[in-house]
């Protein structure tokens, strides 16, 4: 980005998502101007707030029509990727969108010479028996090819006040006698992109080395699903049991739960649980996470419980959790 953020023009797909509502904020605080690609640009007006007039501005582009991609990226200097998708519905499938819709952003910016920032998945892996976190892969590869110097970002579970993973279960909790454990809880996660820059004495304009095309974003710590469960249950204060599902079983549930309009689980999701969800042993020794760049992850404990307090019986007047 150039030095006065005013001459910078940032285009962020997917920019009325839960992740691209607070990347576009903290891009209109510090003065950039702010391109919001969107498929439903009369829904994205709750962004025109969080900045100055003229400042944010709705355009429409689907990824399925690379003309719309073009003309969203024109005359960007930054473009920002950040359309995902947690189940398939209709014509939104995983490849269209996080592989060749991802293609399709970067080939936009290649051809306007935009500096390319890909928000991926820290399970990515063309291996991966989850369709999801094959499309993944792909989209990263496909994005590599066409623009070498894309920064690549794999977060885990993102969290904050909108979230779909901690307010869902909270709100499963909040009716039902019992929480599920796929797998028996034993998958792994590490929470977060929610995180704040340490000081440093260093040059502000830290860049990853030669070779970092992917940075894993996570957690200050890694949690089993049962201990998240286990966090959630705590922190609404409320008493639920916990019951093992095994994954044929949970797969065959999903089967059905995936009909439903917003699914609460379906088939591929269990796949993905199969795995666990945090930062590899060798991106830790070649340094590819936000730690290395100078940012501490904020623990989910310290976040969290500040807006699952609706799901209390005595909402923001029960007593904090110690």
């Amino acid at each position: 980005m150039t030095a006065n953020p005013l001459d910078t023009l940032v285009t962020v797909f997917g920019g009325s998502g839960f992740l691209g509502r607070h990347v576009v904020r903290a891009l209109a605080k510090r003065g950039y101007r702010v391109r919001v690609a969107v498929r439903r640009p009369e829904l994205a007006g709750f962004l025109q707030p969080l900045g100055r007039v003229g400042q944010i501005h709705a355009v429409q582009a689907n990824l399925r029509y690379p003309a719309s991609v073009e003309a969203a990226a024109r005359d960007a200097d930054v473009v920002i990727n950040l359309v995902g998708i947690l189940f398939e519905r209709g014509r939104q499938r995983f490849d269209a969108v996080q592989a060749f819709g991802a293609e399709a952003v970067a080939l936009a910016a290649a051809a306007f010479g935009a500096r390319l920032i890909h928000v991926s998945a820290i399970g990515a892996d063309e291996n991966a028996p989850s369709r999801y976190a094959r499309s993944k892969a792909t989209g990263e590869k496909l994005v590599r090819a066409a623009v070498p110097s894309a920064v690549v970002l794999r977060p885990s579970i993102l969290f904050g006040q909108e979230d779909d993973f901690f307010n869902k279960f909270a709100a499963i909790a909040r009716l039902s006698p019992a929480l599920p454990l796929v797998g028996g809880g034993h998958t792994k996660f590490s929470a977060g992109v929610r995180r704040r820059r340490r000081r440093s004495r260093r040059r502000r304009d830290r860049r990853p080395r030669q070779g970092w095309g992917r940075l894993r974003a996570r957690g200050p710590e890694a949690k089993s699903f049962k201990e998240l469960m286990q966090f959630v249950l705590a922190t609404i204060e409320r008493r639920r049991l916990l019951v093992p599902i095994p994954f044929a079983l949970a797969k065959l549930q999903a089967s059905f739960l995936q009909l439903m309009p917003k699914p609460l689980l379906t088939p591929d999701q269990v796949e993905l649980l199969r795995g666990d969800n945090v930062v590899s042993a060798q991106a830790k020794r070649e340094g590819r996470t936000l730690e290395a760049l100078g940012i501490d992850p904020i623990a989910m404990a310290a976040v969290v419980p500040s807006y699952l307090w609706r799901f209390r019986r005595s909402g923001q007047f029960a007593d904090r959790m110690a």
